[in-house]
This record gives structure tokens, C-alpha cells and sequence, in this order.
């Protein structure tokens, strides 16, 4: 098997993970160095195949709403409607998916949930992102490489904090959609 394939597996499987999944970039920078690939094309499949993984997520969520609490859907389906009819809400959805440094598994799941927001142009909004941001992973951790640095960086991948971090936001998740949103619009 092609390495940049077992990558691209890599990946699309991290990113159906819906918590605690390696971040992609975190895997690109081991390919890259465990497997000496080249950037480009490294790069190129990881944002491929993590916005595959994404999609697949928010699919497999909505696919599942019937099966959760119907007033947590139905207050998270009220934020989709305030987000659908509102543009400036809209364009902030779209640069919350572009822009967004955090993990996005919580924001696909949710995204999955609230059934009138279109998978489509957050996903768009996301391979954009993670090709900027993926590349300035990938660049900078191959220059950091030889640095105590860089062992750092990868400490902190498994660190206490990082945890702890991954844990509220799938707490913020759960509180999202038990916030009344039609009461609060």
C-alpha cells in the first residue's frame, strides 16, 4: 500500500472519530517524517481525506438525530433556523468552519444534527481552512524537526490540558443543543 494512501486511510478514519481523535495535522507531520513524503501532495490528501472523514461524521449525526433527546435536536434545530434566515449568522458559520483553530468534530456533529444547515459550504469552508492551516503545520513542523521544540509540541499533543480541552468542548456540544434557542432569538 501506497504511504500516501495509508495517510489518506489514516486520516478519513481520525476524522470520523467524533472526540479524542490525533488532529490531522499531528498525523501529516508524522507521515511526513516517518515516511519522508513529500508537502504537497501529503497536504493535498490530508485536507481530501479529512473533509471526507468530516462529511461522513456530520452524515452519521444526522442520521442519528431521531435517535437523541428530541428537545436537544429541537433546541439545536432552532439555532439552525436562526442561523439559516439570519446571513450575518450565515457567513459566521461559514468562517467559524474556515477559521476555526479548535477541533471541528463538535462542529460537524452539530452541523449533522441541525438539518437545515447545508453540509456543503462548511465543508467547502473547512478544506480552504485546513489547506492554510495544514500547510503551515506540515512547513513548520519539518523546519522545528531537529529542535527540542519540536519534542515539545509533540508532548503536548498528550498532555493533561489537551485532554481536558477536547472535554469541554464536547461538554459545550451538549450544552448547545440544551440551550432554548427559541426562547433566547
Amino acid at each position: 500500500m501506497s504511504s500516501y494512501l495509508l495517510a489518506g486511510l489514516v486520516i478519513v478514519l481520525a476524522n470520523l472519530i467524533p472526540a479524542f481523535a490525533p488532529p490531522t495535522w499531528a498525523i501529516l507531520v508524522y507521515f511526513s517524517f516517518g515516511y519522508h513524503l513529500h508537502s504537497i501532495p501529503l497536504i493535498l490528501i490530508g485536507v481530501l481525506s479529512a473533509t471526507m472523514g468530516r462529511a461522513v461524521l456530520a452524515l452519521l449525526f444526522r442520521a442519528l438525530a431521531p435517535y437523541l433527546p428530541r428537545g436537544y435536536v429541537t433546541n439545536l434545530e432552532n439555532l439552525g433556523s436562526r442561523i439559516t434566515t439570519d446571513s450575518r449568522s450565515a457567513m459566521g458559520l461559514f468562517f467559524l468552519f474556515f477559521l476555526s483553530p479548535i477541533s471541528s468534530a463538535q462542529l460537524f456533529e452539530a452541523a449533522g444534527i441541525i438539518k437545515q444547515i447545508a453540509l456543503r459550504p462548511l465543508l467547502i469552508a473547512f478544506a480552504i481552512g485546513r489547506t492554510v492551516s495544514y500547510s503551515i503545520y506540515v512547513t513548520g513542523a519539518q523546519a522545528l524537526h531537529a529542535t527540542t521544540l519540536g519534542q515539545l509540541l509533540f508532548k503536548e499533543l498528550t498532555s493533561p490540558l489537551s485532554i481536558a480541552v477536547q472535554i469541554a468542548f464536547i461538554l459545550g456540544l451538549v450544552a448547545l443543543g440544551n440551550i432554548k434557542w427559541k426562547e433566547q432569538l
